[in-house]
């Protein structure tokens, strides 16, 4: 008799179980995250197919990747929060650089798409080999640190298939390192430009360090060329 009341209440208990799935519906979708790209009719456009369904029906795991293959979506975390609410923890991507002409990177070199690049005009440009976005972010990055020191701003950095090194500044200064000893090359002109002064480099419009002890200097058009004969002889041992 005893095994007879268990089962009846294990056969109730099931069917309210199957009947609380049918009859709680999803109500609530709370959405937590700081959004500048990523707009609300977007995500709602999204949810709104994968939450028409009762609260136990809900399958978390997709709502997660779907929303993960927004452009603008970093990564997301899906709750259950009884009796009928679902939170979702959003966290979006950050431009760092622009990749190209037609793509971004945010600072750990993973490549965002969106549809339109012009806002993001404002944002240094990396030219790189085609799957090499991380390792090129990365040389940028130091780079950036060394041309910083001089306050010197960077516009575009180009690394070419041959993995020859070109920086643009946003005074339009153009700086050619090649291929070889990169970053020793840069330090070493960095150190002559106090003997050049500010003016002067300001004037300079490419300037070629593939060369083993120097550099060569084109200038821009009516340029005031410093006079290297009238340097005092510590400045011109230190050119």
């Amino acid at each position: 008799m005893r095994l007879v009341k268990i089962i009846v209440i294990m056969a109730l208990f099931t069917s309210l179980v199957y009947s609380v799935k049918e009859v709680v519906p999803i109500k609530y979708v709370r959405i937590e995250g700081a959004f500048q790209y990523i707009s609300k009719d977007e995500i709602k456009a999204v949810l709104e197919p994968l939450v028409d369904v009762g609260f136990f029906d809900a399958d978390v795991q997709t709502i997660q990747d779907t929303l993960t293959q927004l452009v603008w979506v970093e990564s997301v975390k899906v709750n259950r929060v009884w009796p009928d609410a679902l939170a979702i923890k959003i966290k979006e991507k950050r431009p760092y650089v622009r990749w190209g002409d037609e793509a971004l990177v945010n600072n750990r070199g993973e490549i965002i798409s969106p549809k339109d690049i012009e806002p993001f005009t404002n944002l240094p440009i990396l030219y790189g080999p085609e799957g090499q976005q991380v390792k090129s972010l990365e040389i940028m990055k130091g780079v950036n640190t060394a041309l910083a020191d001089q306050a010197m701003q960077m516009a575009e950095f180009s690394i070419n298939n041959r993995w020859a090194w070109k920086i643009k500044l946003t005074t339009g200064l153009e700086i050619l390192l090649g291929r070889n000893d990169q970053l020793k090359k840069l330090q070493r002109f960095m150190k002559t430009l106090d003997v050049l002064g500010r003016e002067q480099v300001n004037a300079m419009a490419v300037v070629d360090l593939r060369y083993p002890n120097g550099y060569a200097v084109s200038w821009k058009p009516n340029a005031q060329i410093i006079d290297w004969k009238n340097l005092p002889a510590a400045q011109a041992a230190n050119r």
